[in-house]
């Protein structure tokens, strides 16, 4: 068998393996068998977003948990990060969530944390994974008498909305503030509109009405053409859009402009350091983080750190060397200060805490950045060779560099989630930035496709 985990946890297209109901199952026990202690009964939360197969696949880890001997609480549709937190608050053992981030609905995935609102580490998913392909799964299964339960839990998402507030400063007014939400008909439908409501602002929703089927689809963090229009036209202060599970967001100042990840970090970076709470002074950002960032932080006197692409590799960089922010240009940032993991609406909330206390619109606050432009091609591909060891992709990239030079650089990665390389260019226009990726491109299709 192959490995199941990735950068984020198992994901594939649902029905088929490993995204199946007796896949499912079967990490249902192993996991409950893992966090199983003697004389305890783990408690394992269960939430997911808005996908169609989200009900089969939670029904099947429900029977997986219980059969072990353990308990399953489910707390129905909630953002990742909302399972995160609920895993510490209520002193779980493990939390799972069954989602794809920002995949198309079409997929669907697990991802687990532990009872501190962490991923698991790579060991501890290795150790998991043993117990699903260890062919033992008669010593998985409980004794009649130790078959677990199954609870459904109502007061998650207003427990989580309460958490969320606090993130916010309880000196700063939102009334008479217009915020426009684009909820990508995914898990943040319930609790994003609803936290902003109770901090006073004014909140315009888009896209809140998930099928099952229409998650992500031309809408949320990939696609701001709609948010982008919709601020403009109710005149709103901001515009936030999150994924699918909403552990990421992206945003959209006053005249509809979209910002970076790395923008809003050099944002957030700039302001917790005038306050004096950027911890060591020091902020962590991955291998994918435009070079306007470096030159940013360069200006502001803000050191940094990359790291390989992951949330969790960023967090684990951060808590080894003492930092209280990080995060991807995608959209994913880690505030230690208020959650163990990436959240989306927190990541809003700290924006626009920035927006009111600098008084500033966001327009002005995103100039603190050059965005160098950057062209990303995926390439789908049948193997996964070391590109270090392809000789035509190394004298490809060897080539783009030179002539880049100090202006740009080339990235080259195969995705953690799916069949996918990702070739990304940046230099100093978005013609040659183009032009370079693409024969890039060329040659990574050419010899691994």
């Amino acid at each position: 068998m192959g490995k199941l985990f990735g950068t984020d946890g198992i994901r594939g297209v649902a029905n088929r393996y490993p995204m199946t109901a007796e896949m499912a199952l079967t990490l249902g026990r192993a996991v409950a068998h893992f966090f199983q202690k003697p004389g305890h009964r783990p408690q394992i939360i269960l939430g997911r977003d808005t996908r169609l197969s989200g009900d089969m696949l939670e029904s099947a880890l429900v029977a997986g948990i219980c059969s072990q001997g353990a308990q399953a609480i489910r707390v129905g549709v909630l953002p990742t990060p909302g399972v995160a937190f609920l895993s510490r608050a209520w002193e779980a053992d493990a939390g799972i969530v069954i989602s794809a981030s920002h995949n198309p609905f079409e997929d669907n995935g697990f991802k687990i944390f532990d009872h501190g609102g962490n991923k698991l580490t790579p060991e501890q998913e290795a150790a998991i994974e043993d117990l699903l392909f260890s062919q033992q799964e008669q010593a998985l299964i409980a004794s009649p008498e130790e078959v677990g339960r199954a609870d459904r839990r109502d007061d998650a998402a207003p427990q989580y909305i309460a958490f969320l507030k606090r993130a916010f400063p309880p000196n700063v007014s939102l009334q008479d503030t217009r915020v426009v939400l684009d909820c990508a008909h995914g898990a943040t439908v319930q609790v994003a509109p609803e936290t902003f409501r109770q901090l006073g602002a004014q909140v315009g929703v888009i896209f809140n009405e998930p099928d099952g089927k229409n998650i992500n689809r031309q809408c949320g963090s990939q696609h701001l053409e709609r948010l982008a229009q919709t601020v403009v036209d109710q005149r709103a202060a901001v515009g936030f859009a999150f994924d699918g599970d909403g552990d990421r967001m992206l945003a959209v100042d006053e005249r509809g402009t979209a910002l970076t990840g790395d923008q809003m970090l050099a944002i957030c970076a700039a302001f917790l350091k005038k306050e004096g709470r950027l911890q060591n002074n020091l902020v962590v950002r991955t291998v994918m983080s435009n070079i306007g960032l470096t030159s940013a932080f360069r200006g502001l006197g803000i050191d940094s750190v990359m790291t390989n692409v992951g949330d969790r590799e960023v967090l684990q960089e951060m808590l080894a060397r003492g930092a209280m922010l990080g995060g991807e240009d995608s959209g994913h940032l880690i505030f230690l200060e208020h959650h163990t993991t990436g959240d989306g609406i927190i990541t809003a909330l700290q924006l626009l805490a920035v927006m009111k206390k600098e008084g500033k619109p966001l327009s002005e606050l995103a100039k603190i950045m050059q965005v160098f432009p950057q062209t990303l091609i995926n390439v789908e591909v049948k193997r996964r060779a070391d590109t270090a060891e392809v000789p035509e992709v190394v004298k490809i990239i060897r080539e783009v560099e030179q002539k880049l030079g100090p202006e740009g650089r080339v990235l080259v990665r195969y995705s953690g989630t799916q069949n996918i390389c990702r070739v990304m260019v940046e230099g100093p226009t978005a013609e040659l930035t183009e032009a370079y990726c693409r024969e890039v491109a060329a040659v990574v299709q050419e010899r691994l496709a």
